[in-house]
């Protein structure tokens, strides 16, 4: 299944706990899309988060984002995991 990085800039006011309960809303819905998301990273300084997900293609993605919570991200790149 491919892998895809997806970042999301701006979120200003961004915390840990808001992180949390975003991610735990696309786990929520992501079944429905064929989407498993792996891991987030954040940056409350720059409003950043990153999400790691496997899927058919970044489009599913980016659905999951839009029906649990609204923030679709800015960018989706498909990755390779260096080994």
């Amino acid at each position: 299944m491919p892998l895809f990085m997806d970042v999301h800039k701006g979120m200003d006011g961004l915390t840990a706990e808001a992180a949390a309960g975003v991610h735990m809303k696309d786990l929520e819905t992501q079944a429905k899309h064929g989407v498993k998301y792996l891991n987030y990273w954040f940056s409350e300084d720059q409003g950043t988060v990153y999400c790691l997900f496997e899927g058919p293609n970044k489009e599913a993605g980016e659905a999951v984002h839009r029906e649990a919570h609204g923030m679709v991200a800015d960018e989706i790149t498909e990755v390779k995991q260096g080994e």
